[in-house]
């Protein structure tokens, strides 16, 4: 007869806890590593920081995109839809692209792992196209309603907003990274460079009309 000590667990069971703990461990780990460093982060290193060997993060996650899709919700996904998602409450078109783009250009600058995303750096990962789609669907309802309003340059596309987004993404993940008070300078320079020419002020009261 085989004879447990009291209170132990059954093999089965004790693997079971232990498989829980290593997949806890290594989102805990991915979820650090990604926001940090972006969603390239050698796989080495998220084994590394959850106290397991690689092969465990196959086992359990199936290799890079699995665990990728895993944990995008809490890396970009509840950020990035709720910049998108308060954009969708503002009246004022100009407002709306206002806090649009500096809300996305915010998270490039805070999260690298957005910057991935948008790059679609891993194309196969059905969880990633599916947030470009929804960054696609917001950029085409913002050109579509400034086109009225004139609160864009009459000749800015959906596609230039995107590639507005992109270079920025490049510039981020590839070259030196800005202090933030230039980075957040730059924003209002973008902003002010795609907007619509503003109607010239009224002259004050009694002063000179220039006629013809």
């Amino acid at each position: 007869m085989v004879r447990t000590l009291a209170g132990a667990k059954p093999a089965a069971s004790r693997l079971r806890a232990d498989a829980r703990r290593n997949s806890e461990q290594i989102r805990s780990a991915a979820i650090g590593a990604f926001q940090g460093r972006g969603l390239t982060v050698p796989l080495e290193e998220v084994a590394k920081a959850a106290g397991v060997s690689k092969a465990t993060i196959f086992n359990r996650f199936g290799g890079r995109i699995g665990l990728i899709e895993a944990v995008i919700e809490e890396v970009v996904a509840t950020e990035l839809f709720a910049v998108i998602d308060h954009t969708r409450t503002l009246d004022d078109v100009d407002e709306r692209i206002t806090y649009y783009v500096t809300g996305l250009r915010d998270l490039q600058y805070r999260q690298p792992a957005v910057n991935d995303v948008l790059l679609q750096t891993y194309p196969h990962s059905q969880q990633l196209m599916e947030i470009c789609k929804a960054g696609s669907e917001i950029n085409d309802e913002l050109i579509a309603a400034a086109r009225p309003s004139g609160a864009l340059r009459p000749e800015f596309t959906a596609d230039d907003l995107y590639a507005l987004f992109m270079d920025n993404a490049l510039a981020l993940k590839h070259g030196p990274r800005p202090p933030r008070a230039d980075y957040d300078r730059r924003t209002t320079y973008l902003l002010d460079g795609i907007r619509g020419p503003r109607p010239l002020p009224l002259p004050a009261s009694g002063a000179d009309v220039p006629t013809g």
